[in-house]
């Protein structure tokens, strides 16, 4: 954008000093082709100014946009990883409270006198 904006006050100037040339004497007539020339030469540089902004700021907007899908891409990992820590704690916990209840049964079966069997 700020070289878009220097190429436009840039051009201001040009078409400004043009404008600024000298007004020919009768006597003295200017040559056509000197001025035709200073103007093409003056459009083709436009020209290819323009060109060479354009260029920039396709490129700088690929740049901004590559930036921005890696951006995302990281926030979507990150989001990805929390889950499957959080998955991972559940399960643990899961796991961990089947053990205990294990242990716990394991604990009151050995506390318990054994049946007595009468004939």
């Amino acid at each position: 954008m700020n070289k878009l904006i220097a190429t436009l006050i840039a051009g201001l100037f040009a078409t400004a000093a043009f404008a600024q040339t000298p007004a020919t004497t009768p006597t003295a007539p200017a040559a056509p082709a000197a001025v035709k020339a200073e103007a093409k030469e003056a459009k083709t540089d436009a020209k290819a100014t323009a060109k060479e902004t354009k260029t920039a700021v396709k490129a700088e907007a690929k740049t901004a946009k590559v930036e921005a899908d890696a951006k995302k891409d990281v926030a979507v990992a990150k989001a990805d990883e929390k889950a499957e820590k959080a998955d991972a704690h559940a399960k643990a916990h899961k796991t961990k409270a089947k053990a205990h209840a294990k242990a716990e049964k394991a604990e009151a079966a050995a506390a318990a006198p054994a049946p007595v069997v009468t004939k």
